[in-house]
């Protein structure tokens, strides 16, 4: 047995920040706007610990990111931070298996062969170029999550990149093996399927969520026009500024791929015409996304939770033998499933005991006296923080109401924030956990959570930058201004 001194250092420096949480005095109650006062529990202390051991153990890889969400729910018990039976129960949210619902869509579709057929075509398309390639593969990606959410986008469009990249790999090399052009494109998907989800309603939970957060505390519904007429051109601009970024960062080994779109036109023309099978399984899914769609604007769907449509889709294709035991066993990604269950874990534990409240308060607090711009940027960069850790809807439902409140002191137009906040929780570009794309892009092998880490932060910068772009410019010229006169 080999130990590897980096990754005992981290192992010991996310154990240590648990226990110095946890042992710490009582930390200074936080007081929003209002005067009302909000004390930090000894459990919402050591969340806070357990949060900041997550945090480093999953960016450094002190072992198996889905390991890392087993200790998740272990720890909570074991520093009494909540009971074992909350801490696992979470391990199967609707959210979780909405997750797992996608990747048993996305397998489907790479057994019967779609994939390959969906990647050709659109090699046919975009032709050799590599920069091109990329660029189309943003595109299709951020359209596909104007219609459907982002990890069903995400669980869709993976298989076909994989496609693409073997193509790409014209050598034989193995995919196991990453490269440049990889790296571009499996941490470009992950970013453009944020991008593209803030773009309309049907992108992401979070969106709605914060517009009924809007109404509750302002009386103002905002339509699904008025919001896609703010929030699209924002989207746009970030998916090519993505595309851009990315050909700096991880510049491709070739230029071009000669021969490719030829190729890809041979290997359609082999697949020939569709089977029964393919037939199938778009039948299905087309009927689990089309109730997506309408849960918008269908009453009686509403109360129907995202991930069943998925599932069910999920048990048609068992059902009929499409996939099978050997299928659940050896390609289902586990690793993201246990991922996306401690991510689920931990943001219930510091939204329970207090803590993410409490982190909030106290950050935008300190920018009451700021100029509002400074208070805008800063509610965005605490949305922005916090989605990369926890559930984006949870990150707004803790951040919204207060910058609201804020912002009525500072004169601060209220659908600004709105807006700003909206498009930082659809932006999580650091960390795998804040978002499924960004996970289910890791299972690709292409990039360590390093590398993304890394890539995320002039990323996550850029967002700020055409945020601020927007405040000053685009936004006034449809009508919204930053202050209430």
């Amino acid at each position: 047995m080999t130990l590897d001194k980096k990754n005992v250092f981290f192992l010991l420096l996310g154990i240590g920040l648990l226990f110095l949480f946890h042992f710490l005095p009582p930390f200074a109650p936080a007081v929003d706007p209002a005067g009302k006062s909000f004390a930090l529990s000894p459990a919402g202390k050591s969340a806070i610990g357990l949060f900041l051991l997550a945090g480093v153990w999953w960016v450094f890889e002190v072992m198996p990111i889905g390991v890392t969400s087993i200790a998740i729910g272990v720890l909570q018990p074991l520093f009494m931070i909540r009971p074992a039976k909350d801490a696992m129960r979470d391990f199967m949210d609707p959210t979780v298996l909405f997750i797992f619902g996608s990747l048993l869509v996305g397998l489907t579709f790479t057994k019967v062969g779609l994939t390959k057929r969906l990647a050709y075509k659109m090699l046919l398309v975009v032709g050799e170029n590599t920069r091109m390639i990329l660029l189309g593969c943003f595109v299709v990606t951020a359209l596909l999550t104007h219609i459907m959410a982002h990890t069903a986008v995400a669980a869709t469009v993976i298989p076909i990149f994989l496609t693409i990249l073997t193509l790409y790999n014209e050598d034989g090399g193995s995919l196991d093996k990453p490269n440049k052009f990889g790296k571009a494109l499996f941490i470009g998907m992950a970013y453009t399927a944020g991008a593209g989800s803030i773009c309309t309603l049907l992108g992401g939970a979070r969106n709605p969520a914060a517009l009924g957060f809007f109404k509750e505390f302002t009386g103002v519904d905002i339509s699904f026009i008025d919001f896609s007429l703010h929030m699209a051109p924002m989207g746009w601009i970030i998916v090519f500024l993505t595309w851009a970024m990315l050909l700096v960062i991880f510049k491709p080994e070739k230029s071009t791929i000669p021969g490719l779109r030829q190729k890809a036109s041979d290997l359609y023309k082999q697949l020939g015409p569709l089977s029964k099978e393919e037939i199938f399984v778009l039948v299905v899914v087309a009927c689990g996304l089309g109730m997506l769609i309408l849960q918008a604007v269908v009453p009686a769907l509403k109360g129907l939770d995202r991930s069943i449509p998925l599932l069910l889709a999920g048990l048609m294709f068992f059902a009929t033998g499409i996939l099978d035991v050997q299928d659940l066993e050896k390609k289902i990604p586990w690793n993201i499933v246990l991922l996306f269950s401690g991510a689920m874990s931990i943001g219930f534990a510091l939204w329970q005991s207090g803590a993410a409240q409490w982190m909030a308060i106290k950050w935008l607090s300190l920018l009451q006296g700021a100029p509002w711009l400074f208070f805008v940027l800063g509610v965005a960069i605490l949305v922005i923080i916090m989605t990369n850790f926890i559930m984006n809807v949870a990150a707004i439902a803790i951040t919204l109401p207060v910058a609201l409140v804020i912002a009525q002191y500072l004169g601060v137009n209220p659908q600004l924030i709105l807006y700003v906040a909206t498009a930082a929780a659809g932006l999580p570009m650091i960390l795998l956990i804040g978002a499924a794309p960004n996970a289910m892009a890791y299972e690709s092998k292409q990039f360590s959570t390093g590398e993304f880490f890394a890539a995320g932060i002039p990323g996550t910068l850029l967002v700020l930058v055409v945020m601020t772009i927007f405040i000053f410019t685009y936004w006034p010229l449809i009508g919204l201004t930053p202050l209430i006169k």
